[in-house]
C-alpha cells in the first residue's frame, strides 16, 4: 500500500475565515474517499491545493512520485465547433480507435461521439469528460460533484464504472447514495480540521451524531458539578471552619472542563409555509402535449397529482422532465390540449432560469422581506436566511454581486417564506450541502401543501417522493409503484444490457478450475465419441472467431474514420468474447475426454 498523498499541517485561511487549520490526512493508492463537508468548508479550495493551482499558507502536501491526478473539472474545457472524438483526442493525444474505445465504455457513439459536443446535455458532457480522464491512465481521480446534471441512469452507470475502477478516487459529493455507493472511506473537513473515517458516508455521519450527542451528555454533566461546586464555595469560603474545604472545591472547579466540539455552521432549521391541506386533484393533464413550435417534447399526456402529494418527476436528459415542468406552471404554452390546476391553488416555482430575474438593487434582507408572506416575522426571516447560508453581514449583501449558487439559494428562501399551498421545485438541492439538503427534505415531507418536483438526489428523492411520474420516449406516464420501485426497475435494465454486452463484473473461471467445470458439465449418457465430435466442431469455431477478431483488428488499426473504427471495435470485441467462451468450453470437454481416456 504506496500513499498518493500525505496532507500535513495544512494551513489555508482567506481574510478572517479559517478554511485548514493544522490539517492532516493521507490518501493511499487503495483509498476510495468521499470527501465531504459544509459549503464554503474549503472542500474545493483544499481540491486546487492538492491539483497545484493555489498554495498553502504552511504546512506542505507530500505527493508520490509516480502520482497521476485526473480531475474532473465543473468548467467545460470543450472548443468552439468540436465535436467529443475531437476533443478525447486533443485532450488526451491517443488515437482515434482509442478514443473511441474508452467512448464506447461510458456509451458515447454515433452522433454523440462525431457531433458538436456543445449539443450535449450537461450528462453527456460530463461522461465525455470522464472518459477524458480514462485515457491519461490517473492513479488518482479527483471527482468534484461528479452527479451534478447526471440523470439516474449515467449516475449508476458511473457508480459501475468507479467499482470496476482500481485505483484510488476523492470524490467531493453532497449525494450520499452516490458516495455510500462509490467509497468506503469518508474524509470530512470541518471548521479547518480534516478527519479521515474508516467507513462510509453514513456511518461517518452516524458515529458523528452519537459523538456528538456524548459530547453534550457529558458537558451538561460538567456544567451542573461546576454549578454544585460553585455553589458550595460561595457559601463556605467566608468562614474559617469550612475555608480549607471551599479552597479545595476551588482546585477541583479549576481542573473541570467543558469539551469543545468544531462545528462548521448551526444545522439548518428549514420550514415550508404553513397551508391548510386539500382534497382532491391539484393538477390535471387532458389531452397535453409539450415542446415547441419545431419539435413535440411528449404527447397524449394524462396525467393527475393530488392535493398533499409530493410527486417526482424522472427520466433521462434530455427526455423533456423541465419542459413539462415549465409548461405545468405556464412559462411555456403547451402545443395541445390543457395542463388545468384546481380552484384556490397557489403555486411558488423555483426553477434554474428563474433566479436570474431577481431585481439587483435590493439586498439579500429586502428580497427576502418582499418574499415573505404578510405577518411574518423578521426572525423567521433570518432563520430562512441562515438556513440557505446568508448569515451575519451576508443579508446585506447586493443581489448584483451574488454568484448562481447564491442567488439560486435565495430565490429558494424567498419561496419557503411565501404562503403558497403548491411548490413546483427543478432540483431544489443544486447548491446545498448534504446537512440542508436533509433539513429541506425534512421540511417537505412535513409540508401539508403540494409538491412537485425534480432532483437528481436519490437520498433526497427517496426520502420525499410519494408518486412518480416519469417523462421517457415521448410520453409523461405515473408509475406504479414509490422511487424504490422505479430506482429497482433502472437498475435492472441497466444491469441487464451490461450483462448482455459482457460487462457484468462476473468472475471469470480459471484454469485450474478445470476438474470442476468437468464435473459439472458432464452430461448423463454422453459417450467417448460425441465429446470427440463436439471438439472438433468446436476447434473450428475457435478457428474462426480467431480470424475474425485479428482481421477486425487490423481494420481497426488502419480506419481513420470515427464511426468505422466504433464498429470495428465493437466487431472484434464481440468476436474476443465468443472465442473466450468457446475456448472454456473446449477447456471442459478436454477434461471430461480425460475422465473417459481414465475410465
Amino acid at each position: 500500500m504506496a500513499v498518493l498523498l500525505d496532507i500535513k499541517n495544512a494551513c489555508k485561511r482567506y481574510g478572517d475565515q479559517v478554511l485548514l487549520d493544522e490539517a492532516s490526512a493521507t490518501i493511499t493508492d487503495d483509498g476510495r474517499v468521499g470527501f465531504i463537508g459544509r459549503n464554503g468548508a474549503g472542500k474545493s479550495t483544499l481540491l486546487r491545493v492538492i491539483l497545484g493551482e493555489e498554495e498553502l499558507d504552511s504546512g506542505e502536501i507530500v505527493r508520490h512520485p509516480r502520482l497521476r491526478i485526473g480531475y474532473l473539472r465543473q468548467h467545460d474545457p470543450f472548443l468552439p465547433g468540436e465535436s467529443a472524438l475531437d476533443f478525447l483526442m486533443r485532450d488526451s493525444g491517443q488515437a482515434d480507435w482509442k478514443c473511441g474505445e474508452v467512448a464506447g465504455d461510458f456509451e458515447i457513439k454515433g452522433t454523440r461521439l462525431t457531433g458538436p459536443v456543445s449539443e450535449l446535455s450537461g450528462g453527456w458532457q460530463t461522461r465525455v469528460k470522464l472518459a477524458a480522464l480514462l485515457l491519461h491512465e490517473p492513479n488518482l481521480l479527483l471527482l468534484d460533484e461528479p452527479t451534478n446534471f447526471l440523470d439516474l441512469r449515467t449516475q449508476i452507470l458511473l457508480e459501475h464504472f468507479l467499482r470496476g475502477y482500481r485505483e484510488a478516487c476523492l470524490i467531493v459529493s453532497h449525494d450520499r447514495a452516490f458516495l455510500g455507493a462509490t467509497c468506503d472511506q469518508t474524509l470530512d473537513l470541518t471548521a479547518g480540521e480534516l478527519t479521515m473515517y474508516p467507513g462510509k458516508v453514513d456511518a461517518f455521519l452516524d458515529y458523528h451524531r452519537e459523538k456528538l450527542a456524548h459530547v453534550e451528555r457529558t458537558n451538561a454533566a460538567v456544567l451542573a458539578k461546576r454549578r454544585q461546586l460553585e455553589d458550595f464555595i460561595a457559601r463556605n469560603k467566608a468562614r474559617a471552619s469550612t475555608a480549607s474545604r471551599a479552597r479545595s472545591k476551588a482546585r477541583q472547579l479549576e481542573r473541570l472542563e467543558v469539551e469543545d466540539v468544531a462545528s462548521a455552521a448551526p444545522s439548518a432549521a428549514i420550514q415550508c409555509p404553513a397551508v391548510n391541506p386539500r382534497k382532491g386533484p391539484a393538477v390535471r393533464c387532458r389531452g397535453l402535449v409539450v415542446g415547441y413550435p419545431d419539435r413535440t417534447v411528449a404527447d397524449g399526456i394524462e396525467v393527475e397529482v393530488e392535493h398533499g402529494s409530493r410527486a417526482a418527476i424522472v427520466g433521462d436528459n434530455g427526455q423533456g422532465k423541465t419542459t413539462f415542468l415549465r409548461t405545468l406552471v405556464g412559462s411555456i404554452d403547451p402545443l395541445a390540449g390543457e395542463a388545468k390546476w384546481g380552484y384556490g391553488c397557489e403555486l411558488g416555482v423555483y426553477a434554474q432560469h428563474v433566479y436570474t430575474s431577481i431585481r439587483e438593487d435590493q439586498t439579500v434582507l429586502e428580497h427576502l422581506e418582499r418574499a415573505a408572506a404578510i405577518g411574518t416575522k423578521q426572525q423567521r426571516i433570518l432563520d430562512v436566511a441562515g438556513a440557505m447560508l446568508f448569515r451575519g453581514s451576508a443579508v446585506d449583501k447586493k443581489v448584483k454581486v451574488l454568484s448562481g449558487g447564491e442567488r439560486a439559494r435565495l430565490c429558494l428562501a424567498g419561496l419557503l417564506l411565501g404562503s403558497f399551498n403548491v411548490l413546483v421545485l427543478d432540483e431544489p438541492g443544486n447548491h446545498l450541502d448534504v446537512e440542508t439538503v436533509d433539513a429541506l427534505a425534512q421540511a417537505l415531507v412535513a409540508y401539508e401543501g403540494t409538491v412537485v418536483f425534480t432532483s437528481h438526489d436519490r437520498s433526497f428523492m427517496q426520502a420525499v417522493a410519494t408518486t412518480v411520474i416519469e417523462v421517457k420516449d415521448g410520453r409523461v406516464v405515473n408509475t406504479l409503484g414509490d422511487y424504490a420501485t422505479y430506482l429497482a426497475g433502472v437498475s435492472k435494465e441497466i444491469d441487464d444490457a451490461e450483462a448482455a454486452a459482457g460487462r457484468g463484473g462476473k468472475p471469470t473461471a480459471s484454469r485450474g478450475d478445470a476438474p470442476r467445470r468437468a464435473s459439472a458439465a458432464k452430461a448423463p449418457g454422453r459417450t467417448d465419441r460425441e465429446v470427440r465430435k463436439e471438439i472438433s466442431t468446436l476447434e473450428k469455431s475457435i478457428a474462426r472467431l480467431d480470424t475474425e477478431k485479428k482481421k477486425a483488428n487490423a481494420a481497426l488499426l488502419a480506419t481513420a474514420d470515427a464511426d468505422e473504427a466504433v464498429r470495428l471495435h465493437a466487431e472484434m470485441t464481440a468476436a474476443a468474447e465468443k472465442l473466450a467462451a468457446a475456448e472454456e468450453r473446449w477447456l471442459v470437454l478436454q477434461d471430461e475426454l480425460t475422465a473417459f481416456d481414465q475410465a
